[in-house]
Formats: C-alpha cells, sequence, structure tokens
C-alpha cells in the first residue's frame, strides 16, 4: 500500500505521516527531493526558498517531476507513506501506481495558524492575517506551482484533524483500513 498526503500548512500531515511510518511503513517526502538539491546548490532550506525551488524545477522539468523522483525510491515489497504531495501533477504520477491512495489533511485555519506558531519554524507566519496572506500565495493557480487546495480536492479521503491527537490517530486508522486493498 503506497498513501499520499497532502493538504495545507501546519494542518498535521506531518504527525499522520510519523503516526503512519511507526505502522511499518516506509517514509518518504517530496520536500526530500527538494532539500537535497538545495543542500547541492547551497541554498538554505528556509520554507520560502523550498517553495520557490520546487516551482523552478516543475518548470524546468515538468510539474510531476517531484513524484516521479520519488517513486524511483519506492520498493514494491513494502509500504509506503509519501509525504508533502503540493501539486495535481504529483498527484496524477502517484495515482498510476498500483495500491495508492492520497489521503488530504486538513484542520480550521485558525488552528493550523497556532500550530504554526507553536512549532516556531524559520519564515512561518506571526500573525493570522500574514498566514492567509500566505496560503493565499502558495495557491496560485499556475500548474508549475503549488496548488494545496487542488491536491485536496483530488484527495481519496479527507481527514479532518480538529481533535485530540488520539482521535486522529483513530481517523487515519480507519482510513487506512477503508482503503487497503486486498
Amino acid at each position: 500500500m503506497i498513501i499520499g498526503l497532502t493538504g495545507p500548512n501546519a494542518s498535521g500531515k506531518g504527525e499522520a505521516a510519523k503516526y503512519i511510518e511507526s505502522k511499518g511503513f516506509a517514509y518518504h517526502s517530496l520536500s526530500d527531493i527538494l532539500r537535497e538539491e538545495a543542500g547541492r546548490l547551497s541554498i538554505e532550506p528556509l520554507r520560502e526558498n523550498l517553495i520557490k525551488l520546487g516551482n523552478e524545477l516543475r518548470r524546468k522539468n515538468g510539474a510531476s517531476f517531484l513524484a516521479e523522483q520519488t517513486i524511483k525510491r519506492l520498493t514494491p515489497a513494502q509500504n509506503h507513506i509519501v509525504d508533502s504531495i503540493r501539486n495535481p501533477a504529483e498527484v496524477g504520477a502517484l495515482k498510476r501506481l498500483d495500491d495508492f491512495i492520497l489521503v488530504g489533511v486538513d484542520a480550521p485555519v485558525e488552528a493550523r495558524f497556532k500550530r504554526g506558531v507553536d512549532r516556531k519554524r524559520p519564515g512561518d507566519a506571526q500573525s493570522l492575517d500574514d498566514f492567509i496572506e500566505k496560503e493565499k500565495k502558495e495557491n496560485k493557480n499556475d500548474p508549475q506551482n503549488q496548488q494545496l487546495e487542488k491536491c485536496l480536492q483530488l484527495a481519496d479521503i479527507v481527514i479532518v484533524n480538529d481533535s485530540t491527537l488520539e482521535e486522529f490517530h483513530e481517523r487515519i486508522d480507519e482510513a487506512i483500513k477503508k482503503n487497503k486493498k486486498t
């Protein structure tokens, strides 16, 4: 089984990935490709820099480039979790794989903003208005850019992360069980 994760910033994708990985799934992130390329180019791996680099790589190599590079790392005999899916073409490339499901993770904007502030990552928004404005920029209608809203619309199932961690984990377990192909 291959589970892909998509959703807006600070929705809980990282927590979902960590939980699914604890179930024996091998972890992959499209952002790993970006971080590797940023290192090769001596670019500081800040959020804004990685977004810009990802958009440049999609323009240069095709919108599904990051997914195609990650697909090369998937082994058939293992279950995988693929995080950081941010473009519909990436979704399309992954959906061509047998046993792939796309799970969207979402949460109310206020909760996501609070999580972003709490995790204190460099470059994260410091006000709710700034957070919302950054999201608008990240969802431009350009096929080579990030399009998180469109990816969320393509999800096979959407899990709303608006309660306790235990309930979130239960929702993930239900989604895996419901969508697992035998």
